[in-house]
């Protein structure tokens, strides 16, 4: 669609160019004319010079600039275009001669020399602008082709980081899933069933570029239901959304490394002081997340270093889809950690 817009603009660039100069000359042939206009002579010689003008300008637009363009040899370009320019010329000049000499007399003119160069000078003006044009059509299309394999390039490499997160997700929730079999638990069939929920989401809602942030909210709500479920509710977890999260879109997956890191980190079943406390504020069009949780006392190195790679994910991520619109601060605090994400989404 893209390339359809611009092809009708650069039509439409061409099409003005010639009504107006068209327009121009025809103003001047019909003012050098003493008395009533003879709009028939003017016609017949607007007629022949634009009718040269065109052959050869795109003459050169499209078969002699194309060839210069591939092979780079100016002295095969000069020779070509010359050759044509001057078999092309002498054609239109016999034309004009025979036709206004026949037909509309006076025709002196047409054999002086400073009508020759005149009309020489004139279309060379024409050809190289319209080479300008070409050029900067070539320009634009280069452009617009680097700007799409860029774009490609980050629309690959969020789709790998995407993809990083959720074999991370399926490994803790199976884990969990796997403790609460084990035990017994009367959840198990609740958990299964929110699982199915978040693996719809996984899978089919969260393949765009965008997602309602609504739908971003429920599936951390299915998470944290996950985690009450799993603690038995013994771990104050207090989740609160401020704001309408019906009018804003969002990149996937954005807020759930925090969020698991939180439970990973700072809930132990163990700690009767363990807490987790998580928040959404929608202030105009910018999104704050806030988590915060408390510090278990002693953190295996091992879990710190997977904890590194996925915040280093969500970094990279948060750079492709919000560069120069977001600002992330985290804070390791004595007795808790806390991480602060602003969002810029419109």
């Amino acid at each position: 669609m893209e390339s359809i817009t611009n092809k009708n603009r650069v039509v439409l660039m061409h099409l003005s160019f010639w009504c107006v100069y068209l327009s121009f000359f025809i103003y001047r042939v019909s003012s050098f004319q003493r008395g009533d206009v003879d709009w028939m002579r003017v016609i017949s010689v607007a007629s022949i010079q634009v009718s040269f003008a065109l052959v050869i300008g795109y003459l050169n637009y499209f078969l002699f600039l194309p060839r210069f363009l591939a092979d780079k040899n100016g002295w095969k370009y000069f020779v070509q275009f010359t050759l044509a320019f001057a078999a092309l010329f002498i054609v239109r000049l016999l034309l004009e001669r025979y036709i206004i000499g026949t037909y509309f007399g006076h025709a002196d003119y047409l054999y002086e020399s400073r009508f020759i160069v005149q009309v020489v000078v004139t279309n060379l003006f024409i050809v190289i602008f319209l080479g300008m044009i070409r050029f900067a059509v070539d320009w634009f299309e280069f452009e617009t082709r680097k700007r799409n394999v860029e774009n490609e390039k980050l629309m690959a490499e969020l789709n790998f980081l995407k993809a990083q997160i959720n074999p991370h997700f399926l490994f803790n929730t199976l884990n969990n899933l796997y403790y609460l079999a084990y035990s017994k638990s009367p959840n198990t069939a609740e958990v299964i069933a929110k699982l199915s929920q978040m693996m719809r989401y996984m899978i089919y809602d969260s393949n765009s570029p965008l997602v309602p942030l609504r739908k971003e909210v429920e599936y951390m709500e299915n998470y944290i239901s996950l985690e009450r479920l799993r603690l038995n509710d013994q771990i104050p977890i207090n989740f609160s959304v401020a704001g309408d999260t019906d009018r804003f879109m969002i990149t996937p997956f954005i807020f759930i490394t925090f969020l698991e890191n939180a439970f990973k980190h700072g809930v132990s079943n163990n700690n009767p002081k363990a807490w987790v406390k998580i928040s959404i504020a929608l202030r105009g069009d910018e999104c704050i997340y806030e988590v915060e949780n408390s510090k278990i006392p002693t953190v295996k190195p091992e879990s710190e270093e997977k904890s590194g790679i996925g915040l280093q994910n969500v970094k990279r991520r948060l750079e492709l889809s919000y560069p120069d619109k977001y600002e992330l601060d985290s804070q390791d605090l004595p007795d808790r950690y806390k991480v602060r994400l602003k969002i810029t989404l419109s």
